[in-house]
């Protein structure tokens, strides 16, 4: 049995960041740091999302962002703030920007859309990888050739269950989520 995502909630505000582990604790580990050093200390490859309040004392929440996506550590990270965004925030490696305050269904919607999001990239390279590979059989071998290769059969399902699941991903995913990963370029400018 795998082990449930893991979340760490970074929030100098102690009984805020005791409130979303309690709020997350029932699906998913959860770690808590209460400032940007600790942050840094708790998060490794173990993690897969990252609440992170932008405004903390000593190391703040943007210099975390920062640290955090320097180690190449694949893992989501949601600004929980609350700071209105402003332009610097077209520099900043986050996956999503909410700003306080937030419920319980906020918070778990929150980290349940970047799983997805994670889940649907993850899936989506494992489809274009093995359409890659489909494609450069069927370009070089005979159709005898590839019904008679047990490793095309399994790649040909691999690549079906990757599509069906791309597919399901899809179905289940909240608007917001799917416009984040599908952003409409047409609605800007250029």
């Amino acid at each position: 049995m795998s082990s449930p995502p893991c979340v760490l909630v970074v929030e100098d505000e102690t009984e805020l960041a005791e409130l979303f582990a309690e709020w997350l604790s029932e699906d998913y580990e959860v770690r808590v740091a209460t400032s940007g050093e600790e942050a840094l200390d708790r998060v490794d490859e173990d993690v897969d999302v990252v609440l992170l309040d932008r405004l903390m004392p000593g190391l703040s929440g943007d210099e975390v962002l920062e640290r955090i996506r320097d180690r190449n550590l694949s893992v989501r990270v949601a600004m929980v703030t609350a700071v209105e965004p402003d332009f610097d925030v077209l520099e900043m490696g986050f996956d999503d920007y909410v700003v306080k305050p937030l419920f319980r269904e906020d918070v778990r919607r929150l980290v349940h859309g970047l799983l997805e999001r994670n889940e649907y990239d993850r899936t989506l390279s494992t489809l274009f990888a093995r359409a890659s590979k489909l494609a450069a059989l069927e370009s070089h071998k005979s159709e005898d050739e590839l019904s008679e290769s047990e490793e095309y059969t399994r790649l040909r399902d691999d690549f079906e269950q990757a599509r069906d699941r791309i597919a399901e991903l899809e179905s289940e995913m909240s608007e917001d989520d799917f416009e984040a990963v599908f952003y409409d370029f047409n609605r800007v400018d250029l």
